[in-house]
């Protein structure tokens, strides 16, 4: 699981976004060498603590990013460092062109045979928007497998910055990437997260910007109140149906997320720990209950006409509810015509495909994008999970989340997760809020796990994950 660190301002910007939000910094009294000054010598203190007097070498590219290249690399000769810069192409930008006038060591061509210990990409960064040219790609790769370690400054070379995806097949990985200013969405996205290594953010003083979407960080969660009982901290109703051991593993994990009291409606206790209370009576009658603070339903449901119908009933009942795994494949707009209560939705891709199919959404563009259209279609808070995992709320935000442990890839994880999101709900948590907050447990959890491990040691580990937000 890659590291991010604790952010100050966690906000995610689109290109666009990004470009007005130097241009207000610069309308206020700052200008494009300052701005490349800071951006550059703040990712300099990263790479200095990597290379620890070690060989480095800077690819510089001719714009922008090129320019930051020159600022770290000049930072680094001034403390001694070994330094080698390449230029990709000539600098083209004035900033550029200034920072490399600026750097008071040698410059070489790409020719160059150039090999060390630390590579920093500042070849293109994020307003890239075409493939990088052959030579320009041959460049790269070659420098890059002639080190160590690889460091990319704002976005690997060769990535698109709003969608994530890779412009060229085959482009490098790297060990560390330095955001400047703000996260891009490509921080998060794939498949250019998986390269991408370690996450770091320079700031460079920007404000935040309307509209912008945030890094999922560790909630700030507290203990129950010192007069709290189980019912004030939240009933939570999980409904079972053909597959119980899914319904069991997701109230596992929301009793370890903070719920008061989860409760499941199932056919049979068998093989239920005697701590989870288990309901067998008219799932008509029990729902009805108007102590729940939340209801979950869709782990085991199963999906014929007996599973159709608890799923009815369980959006029937008027509290906050969390619709996971077969319930997504039911679900339609008439199932949610008459709710005044939050929905959450928590779709894989097979499951976001055919959610948009229900909804009349297009199903293109980014995942963003697509997780945004659907959750305005349906009116419900909709997290798109996956190794990025995007949420989405009908009023327009969107977060992103780090990438998780890949061991996540195992059955049943996804029953853990809408359990640590459905128990945030019942805990009295905003639903947009809720499911960030679930999102982050659940990957805290998978962080703290041995690795190998099955869903239910996952859920083990929720308690845990949770202990580390208070």
């Amino acid at each position: 699981m890659p590291q991010i660190q604790s952010l100050h301002a966690d906000q995610i910007l689109t290109v666009a976004q990004m470009r007005q939000a130097e241009e207000a910094l610069i309308a206020a009294g700052s200008s494009v060498d300052a701005l490349m000054q800071i951006a550059g010598r703040g990712a300099a203190e990263w790479i200095w603590r990597i290379c620890a007097g070690r060989k480095v070498t800077v690819l510089c590219g001719p714009g922008n990013n090129g320019g930051d290249g020159y600022v770290l690399a000049e930072a680094i000769r001034e403390r001694g460092g070994h330094v080698t810069v390449v230029a990709g192409a000539d600098p083209k930008s004035a900033a550029a062109v200034h920072a490399r006038k600026l750097y008071q060591g040698a410059v070489s061509g790409p020719e160059t045979p150039a090999e060390g210990d630390v590579f920093v990409d500042c070849l293109y960064g994020s307003g890239l928007t075409r493939p990088l040219s052959a030579d320009d790609l041959a460049l790269l790769t070659r420098l890059a497998n002639a080190h160590h370690h690889r460091v990319a400054v704002d976005l690997p070379s060769g990535v698109q910055s709003d969608t994530g995806m890779a412009l060229n097949p085959s482009l490098p990985d790297y060990d560390l990437t330095i955001a400047l200013g703000a996260w891009k969405y490509a921080h998060f996205l794939m498949p250019s997260a998986a390269a991408m290594g370690a996450l770091r953010l320079v700031p460079i003083g920007v404000a935040p910007v309307e509209g912008a979407a945030s890094a999922v960080a560790k909630p700030r969660l507290a203990a129950p109140a010192a007069d709290a009982h189980k019912y004030r901290r939240g009933l939570l109703a999980v409904v079972g149906g053909a597959m119980p051991g899914a319904a069991v593993l997701a109230s596992l994990a929301a009793q370890g997320a903070g719920a008061g009291y989860v409760k499941l409606f199932a056919d049979s206790k068998r093989n239920v720990p005697a701590d989870l209370v288990v309901d067998q009576g008219k799932l008509a009658d029990v729902l009805v209950d108007d102590r729940n603070t939340a209801v979950l339903v869709g782990p085991g449901l199963g999906r014929d006409s007996l599973a159709r119908e608890r799923l009815a009933i369980a959006l029937a009942d008027p509290v906050p509810a969390v619709i996971d795994a077969d319930a997504l494949v039911l679900l339609t707009p008439r199932l949610l015509a008459e709710r005044k209560a939050a929905t959450v939705a928590t779709p894989h891709e097979g499951e976001l495909l055919a959610l948009e199919r229900a909804f009349g959404c297009e199903g293109s563009g980014s995942k963003p994008g697509r997780a945004l259209a659907l959750a305005r279609a349906g009116g419900m808070v909709v997290v798109a999970k996956g190794p990025d995992t995007v949420i989405a709320a009908p009023d327009g935000r969107i977060a992103c989340a780090p990438r998780a442990s890949s061991w996540l890839s195992t059955a049943g994880t996804g029953d853990v997760l809408a359990g640590c999101i459905a128990s945030r709900l019942a805990a009295g948590t905003e639903a947009f809020a809720a499911a960030c907050e679930g999102v982050w447990l659940h990957g805290e959890a998978a962080r703290r796990a041995s690795p190998a491990f099955t869903a239910g040691q996952l859920g083990q580990m929720v308690p845990a994950a949770l202990a580390a937000c208070l």
